[in-house]
């Protein structure tokens, strides 16, 4: 698990990309020590599948909590209704630009095409 040090999303989030990593790598031993020409050594594959499964249980501990934390998070959950408002209005004029960028474009891409 995480230890309490590392206490932002971001920090817990690159610890599960370097578990992963160390899964894939756990995962390519077995696969070598199975293709081993003198035959597998049950004790390398069962060390090998003991730290691959505890480090999938906390892989997905983690994730677990990350997106349980993504999604009780609420920035306007304590303050007015205007500020909650604007937000929303600002979101839905960012959507509006965007739209417009995006037929700008197309128009330029099909004036490229003509030429």
């Amino acid at each position: 698990m995480d230890s309490p040090t590392q206490n932002t999303s971001l920090q817990r989030l690159q610890n599960v990309e370097k578990r992963i990593v160390r899964v894939l790598e756990l995962a390519g031993g077995v696969m070598d020590e199975l293709a081993n020409p003198t035959g597998p050594r049950k004790e390398f594959i069962n060390n090998h599948c003991r730290e691959f499964m505890k480090m999938i249980k906390d892989i997905q501990m983690t994730l677990r909590d990350e997106i349980k934390s993504a999604c009780e998070y609420r920035p306007f959950e304590k303050c007015d209704y205007s500020s909650r408002i604007a937000n929303e209005i600002c979101c839905k004029k960012l959507e509006y630009v965007l739209s417009q960028l995006d037929a700008m474009k197309q128009t330029i891409d099909e004036y490229q095409a003509t030429i």
